[in-house]
């Protein structure tokens, strides 16, 4: 972050005078500025410089910027302004003094029932606006919920949301939201709505009510594999006092299968207003369903005509078994020893020389230790006997090879690690994580890959990710300036690879030229190139400034 202090003071565009630098990420770097044209405090979003010309980063930048200019809500970080020009990007949203959920929940532990029926309405209220305008979040976590002085909540960070009608970062940049939060239908490729959002909030709340996360492992994959397919366990379970309303609230909105969900935000804010005034009842969506309804009349003629269906299928059955049995090919009937194909190469002379015993019937498959075109086995097995007559053959189904299942590997650089590993698994790849330092792309993020991006590999070969480890800072000690002539100080400093700061030379005695004093002590350990030190040096006895 340090290279960016160089903007304190700048202005964009003439108009936003950069104050601060107040946060840095993997692809941007925030300031705080004053907007001179309408007198505020902004933050202004910039997009690294190193990732300029990468058009999945510009794209992903870009897609922040449409989303939440889309949207207009209390609880809904603002968009004044947006800037993609060839040597400057950068977005302009409202100044906000608060901390995140995330910081807020480290500080007071689980919360109270009242606080999370006030927070869950703020974000819902969010959610609600931004589903009415055809964006999903897609990335709801505590995270990325800023809470102000006054209580009052903000959604923040669309970078991977879903727009409508238009091209998604999912088909882009395929970001897939956070692995403790994701829903079921995210964790495996499949296609998103509103109802996402309701699940990952209902995670969220979760976490709240209980001051657990639904699903933990150390293996990301193992998270994602549980949000599939397991069911968390009930919070009362973890902590008896969770209100019986609460708790059914909660899974309600994490049921697997969206349809089993609250189907808007509206209708989640609807049985909050509900939880609000009884916390220990149970929600019940179904109560208010008008999709299940009974139907009278009475079931007599249905069943009668069920009965009479199967009776005839019976008959006409038994017709055909006895003319198979007794009429068909009689007195022609043979044994046929089945043969056995299991490592041929399959091809149509193959078949031909089979003979007119068999029908062939062929399933191929991907198999990566086999060679494409071989047959892996079949059914009936080897030298089964099948007695046939007449015309009759026996029905040989062989499963053939494909070969290795192949794929190209996609670009994963800046990817969070963890979403890179899911869908390389899900996509049938072992992953081999190596940690690397780097000097700019985050902790946690994608370096490179081996192969490398566009090489098409087998599936079940292992991927390697080299993740970033972030930056490694070097350390050195101060040297000793006192005493010591100018010149002579100045190569110490360089050695030791510390910045020369602020100069002061003043009268002394001493002989001109030698240093006085040093603002940092010899010997103290420092990081290297962001240190520097300020030198008192003497003019001489008759010096004047």
């Amino acid at each position: 972050m340090g290279k960016y202090q160089e903007y304190v003071g700048r202005h964009f565009d003439r108009r936003y005078k950069i104050e601060e630098v107040i946060g840095s990420g993997g692809m941007a770097v925030v300031f705080r500025a004053h907007d001179t044209l309408m007198d505020r405090t902004v933050a202004v979003k910039m997009l690294r410089e190193e990732f300029a010309d990468d058009d999945g980063a510009v794209r992903r930048f870009i897609n922040e910027s449409k989303a939440v200019a889309m949207l207009s809500h209390q609880n809904i970080v603002n968009i004044f302004d947006v800037s993609v020009s060839e040597n400057l990007k950068y977005i302009v949203m409202e100044y906000i003094e608060g901390i995140t959920l995330k910081s807020y929940m480290s500080e007071h532990g689980r919360l109270s029932f009242g606080e999370i029926c006030n927070f869950t309405e703020q974000i819902l209220a969010a959610l609600d606006h931004a589903h009415s305008r055809g964006v999903i979040h897609r990335d709801i976590k505590p995270q990325n919920i800023m809470i102000l002085d006054d209580g009052s909540i903000k959604v923040t960070d669309f970078g991977i949301a879903k727009l409508p009608s238009a091209q998604t970062v999912t088909e882009t940049d395929k970001a897939i939201g956070t692995v403790y939060y994701i829903s079921p239908e995210q964790a495996s490729g499949k296609k998103v709505d509103a109802r996402s959002d309701i699940y990952s909030l209902g995670a969220l709340l979760y976490e709240l009510a209980t001051g657990s996360l639904p699903f933990d492992s150390e293996n990301t994959v193992s998270i994602a594999l549980m949000q599939i397919n397991n069911a968390p366990k009930k919070p009362r379970d973890i902590k008896h006092d969770v209100p019986v309303g609460l708790e059914t609230f909660i899974l309600t909105a994490m049921e697997k299968n969206p349809a089993d969900r609250f189907d808007s935000a509206a209708n989640m804010m609807y049985y909050l207003q509900k939880l609000k005034k009884r916390p220990n009842k149970p929600i019940d969506l179904t109560q208010d369903s008008t999709r299940i309804k009974k139907r009278g009349g009475s079931m007599l003629p249905i069943i009668l005509g069920v009965l009479s269906a199967f009776f005839l299928c019976l008959i006409v059955a038994g017709i055909v078994v006895v003319n198979t049995l007794f009429f068909s090919g009689k007195g022609d009937a043979r044994v046929v020893s089945v043969a056995n194909c299991v490592g041929a190469v399959y091809s149509t002379e193959f078949v031909e020389n089979l003979g007119a015993d068999y029908s062939v019937e062929i399933v191929e498959v991907h198999d990566n230790s086999i060679e494409k075109g071989y047959v892996i086995s079949q059914s009936p097995a080897p030298y089964e006997e099948r007695r046939i007559a007449g015309t009759q053959t026996v029905k040989l189904v062989l499963t053939v090879s494909l070969g290795a299942e192949q794929a190209s590997i996609k670009d994963y650089t800046l990817w969070d690690s963890r979403e890179a590993e899911i869908e390389l698994r899900s996509l049938g790849f072992g992953v081999k994580i190596i940690e690397q330092a780097h000097p700019t792309i985050e902790d946690g993020c994608v370096i490179s890959t081996h192969p490398v991006s566009g090489v098409t590999v087998n599936k079940g070969d292992i991927i390697i990710l080299y993740v970033s480890s972030g930056e490694t800072v070097e350390y050195t000690y101060v040297p000793d300036l006192v005493n010591k002539d100018e010149s002579e100080a100045y190569s110490l400093l360089v050695r030791s690879k510390v910045g020369i700061g602020t100069v002061t030379y003043v009268r002394s005695e001493r002989p001109a030229g030698t240093v006085l004093s040093q603002s940092i002590k010899a010997g103290d350990r420092v990081p290297v190139t962001l240190t520097k030190i300020n030198v008192v040096i003497s003019g001489g006895p008759n010096y004047t400034e």
